[in-house]
């Protein structure tokens, strides 16, 4: 038996200054889970970063999440004056930032000492409500370095929603067997598209893409709704597609 892709609950937005919303939203919600899908690696200073996650943590009751990647649009970048060295860097970095993540929610609060990062303590006070951390969700489809990730450090990966994402489970399963990870621990999460059309004609389509997903082993959907200014989307949602999807 496949699991059922969930339709994600998740609020997210990729900007880290969105943390502060999301805390607004924690305030707001009682079962939610609140993360960025994702962050991107620069935008933030790892330890300050993981304090902003665990700080949400704390004002949700334990429903943080961490959602954190290497980073991919350098126009946007440029644009707005942010730091964004070559893809191997961001790597590094990226790496370092889960290693940093990982000790603050430990209770090592010893110096960290990377390439690009230098903490002189990772004292994290008050700890985080989740225990042994908030999940980490990995963002991004690459197969030598970021699918390597997921498989060492993460909780969650997110996939974009392709025609290759069978041959990406595929690579991942093979990065959890070289790393010594059970496979199954980690949550499968895709990046999608509900078009459900302008009358709802697509509605039967969305659902039996749901359930191919959920066939590859997809845990949970995240996605944009097209249309969503309006409350016809939002209805056909709640109404068709979420009650077919638990039935998988």
């Amino acid at each position: 038996m496949h699991k059922t892709p969930k339709l994600s609950s998740h609020f997210k937005n990729k900007a880290a200054w969105m943390i502060r919303q999301l805390g607004w939203l924690a305030a707001k919600t009682e079962r939610v889970k609140l993360l960025t899908v994702v962050t991107a690696v620069v935008y933030r200073d790892p330890g300050l970063l993981a304090k902003a996650v665990t700080t949400l943590d704390v004002l949700s009751g334990g429903r943080a999440m961490l959602g954190i990647g290497a980073a991919w649009n350098e126009e946007e970048a440029r644009g707005l004056g942010l730091f964004f060295p070559p893809l191997g860097e961001r790597f590094e970095r990226l790496e370092e930032a889960l290693r940093i993540c990982l000790q603050m929610w430990s209770s090592d609060d010893g110096p960290f000492d990377g390439k690009h990062y230098h903490l002189g303590r990772t004292l994290n006070s008050p700890q985080s409500l989740t225990r042994p951390h908030p999940p980490i969700l990995i963002g991004g489809s690459g197969e030598k370095k970021t699918l390597r990730l997921v498989a060492r450090y993460a909780d969650a990966c997110n996939i974009f929603d392709s025609p290759e994402l069978a041959r990406k489970l595929d690579v991942l399963r093979e990065h959890c067997a070289r790393e010594g990870r059970d496979y199954t621990e980690i949550e499968k999460t895709v990046q999608t598209r509900f078009d459900l059309g302008e009358r709802g004609e697509k509605v039967n389509q969305v659902i039996e893409h749901l359930h191919e997903l959920a066939e590859l082993g997809i845990q949970v959907a995240h996605g944009t709704l097209v249309g969503a200014g309006s409350l016809h989307p939002l209805e056909l949602m709640a109404e068709q597609v979420i009650p077919a999807a638990a039935k998988f």
